[in-house]
């Protein structure tokens, strides 16, 4: 033990953590302490300095274990009395090695045990020892709550009919097994970054998948038996008629995870093998990002600022489902809402709950459609009306005759560019001199994942696969250097982590209201924009990737 004092002490001096007499002090006082803490205790270091100060002696990478999801397969190859003695946990599996947090890498008996036990090779990654033993109590006690009430869950739907057990749950007691499981499934998709939690009926199983940066990725499978209990939990929380399965329902309820307010959106439909259930996660501090957050470039920026500061005019923002058109649109109405300023939006369903919004959440079933809603808040004094998404021609001729009679209008489209809005719209049934009026700006995005910043890795492309996919070269310039995904613990192996919005800014000019008023084709509307000095979604994907924050893959993943 000695001689591990001695070896640590050394590598802290020589990386100018500590000095001398600070070394000496702390092996006097450690009193069969580590020395990590005896030396976090006096504030002569902290863990983490500590930490990364192995983790460069030893040539391993260090690792914030609270920002990584650990793969529950891993820790459940060693027992928690091992992890424990050692002061390691497993966390994933990669190219068949077993990786390991560790807060001593150089413990060698450890992992010499560890590869008997497990099979694989061990590849060590440094943690500090705080990390480490949160992680093991939270991991090993995780594993043992969800095997109990799975085991506690499948007995109970054994024992009793499915409709017994639905009653039960429906009394919402905190202790029984599916409330358990329902909470745990909530709380751990919070944790994890996920904006869509997944639960897929199968044949013979239950699969519960995350959607986390874009792609779903499976995390529990669990038994059949606990279908219906899960499922009526759920549509209990969410104020959803449990008797009802034959059709799709919709709801919503909100909790606090981990000091964090979160709504979540449920929807349920019925599939041959029961009712599938999805929930979106609505984090209200996502809505509240700045423009300048989401990724605009500078020129884009620019451009839709200049619209959002006219006091009237419509701003549409579109893209797919699932391309963020929601988030960019609260940022703008975060931008114009102030007390000088009377806002009121028409949603279905109200997504995100902000303060100074007169909010009104569209009922078809009372006859509160949107075009019904719009039609009533024009006669209450409005300066600007959102609307969530203009689905019919009646919604769009009142968002557009608004425009124009002097409020600022913004509302989301789904089309596939910001040329082909014009288009949609004029199809739709409106006359094609209102559109050229009243459309200001239109907004097309699409959400890109960001490279991962601790193992992304540069390369030069070919001149033919950059000339193939028409990357934007300088003339008589080398072929640049970029980076593309290889995957590392902190971003659990894909290679991403986090995603920004890519995005191609339309300004409604005089040369383009004219080809709208001629009802001209999409490509000569989107040609006399980049003209204009409009950016594509896919050139300025292309400058993403120029500076390193995606990658050529993932830009042709989300833009055709």
């Amino acid at each position: 033990m000695v001689r591990l004092k001695k070896r640590l002490g050394k590598i802290l001096l020589d990386a100018g953590i500590i000095t001398e007499d600070q070394l000496q002090e702390a092996v006097d006082l450690h009193d069969g302490r580590s020395l990590v803490k005896t030396l976090v205790e006096l504030g002569y270091a902290t863990e983490e300095d500590i930490a990364k100060a192995v983790a460069k002696a030893t040539n391993l990478p260090y690792l914030k274990l609270s920002d990584y999801r650990i793969n529950p397969a891993a820790v459940a190859l060693i027992p928690e009395d091992m992890a424990r003695r050692y002061e390691l946990i497993p966390i994933d599996i990669k190219d068949n090695k077993l990786v390991v947090a560790m807060s001593d890498p150089a413990n060698v008996f450890a992992v010499d045990d560890l590869r008997i036990m497990t099979g694989y090779e061990i590849k060590p990654v440094v943690s500090t020892e705080s990390d480490v033993i949160n992680a093991i109590s939270q991991n090993f006690q995780m594993d043992r709550e969800v095997e109990e009430m799975m085991e506690t869950a499948v007995g109970e739907a054994e024992e009793v009919e499915p409709s017994s057990l639905i009653e039960e749950v429906e009394e919402e007691e905190e202790e029984a097994p599916i409330v358990k499981l329902a909470n745990y499934i909530l709380t751990e998709a919070a944790r994890s970054r996920a904006a869509d939690v997944h639960i897929d009926p199968q044949e013979s199983e239950v699969r519960i998948r995350y959607r986390i940066d874009g792609v779903l990725h499976d995390v529990l499978k669990s038994p059949k038996r606990v279908q219906h209990g899960l499922t009526a939990r759920l549509k209990i929380m969410a104020n959803m008629d449990i008797a009802e399965k034959r059709l799709p329902q919709d709801g919503r309820f909100s909790l606090i995870i981990d000091g964090r307010p979160i709504d979540f959106r449920v929807a349920t439909i019925p599939t041959i093998h029961g009712e599938k259930v999805v929930l979106r996660l609505l984090e209200k501090s996502t809505a509240l990002m700045k423009l300048e957050e989401l990724g605009f470039s500078q020129v884009g920026l620019e451009r839709l600022k200049s619209s959002l500061l006219k006091p009237y005019g419509a701003i549409f923002i579109t893209g797919p489902t699932g391309s963020g058109k929601t988030t960019t649109l609260y940022s703008c109405i975060s931008l114009l809402n102030s007390v000088e300023k009377n806002v009121i939006t028409v949603e279905d369903p109200v997504e995100y709950r902000l303060v100074g919004l007169n909010q009104v959440q569209v009922n078809p079933r009372a006859g509160l459609t949107f075009a019904a809603a719009l039609r009533s808040i024009l006669r209450h004094d409005p300066d600007i009306v959102m609307i969530g998404e203009v689905r019919d021609q009646e919604t769009a001729l009142i968002a557009i005759e608004s425009a124009l009679t002097g409020h600022l209008v913004l509302s989301t489209l789904h089309t596939n560019d910001a040329a082909s809005t014009i288009t949609r719209l004029t199809e739709m049934g409106l006359e094609t001199f209102l559109v050229s009026s009243a459309v200001d700006c239109v907004v097309n995005q699409r959400l890109a994942r960001v490279l991962c910043p601790e193992c992304k890795e540069p390369y030069t492309p070919s001149l033919e696969t950059l000339m193939s996919i028409n990357f934007p070269l300088d003339e008589g310039s080398e072929v640049p250097v970029i980076y593309r995904a290889k995957g590392c613990e902190y971003c659990s192996n894909t290679g991403y982590r986090g995603r920004i919005g890519i995005y191609e800014v339309l300004l409604m000019s005089e040369n383009i209201e004219r080809l709208t008023v001629e009802r001209a084709s999409t490509d000569l509307i989107r040609k006399t924009a980049i003209e204009e000095g409009m950016i594509t979604l896919r050139e300025e994907g292309f400058l993403k990737v120029k500076e390193g924050i995606t990658s050529i893959e993932e830009v042709l993943r989300v833009i055709a």
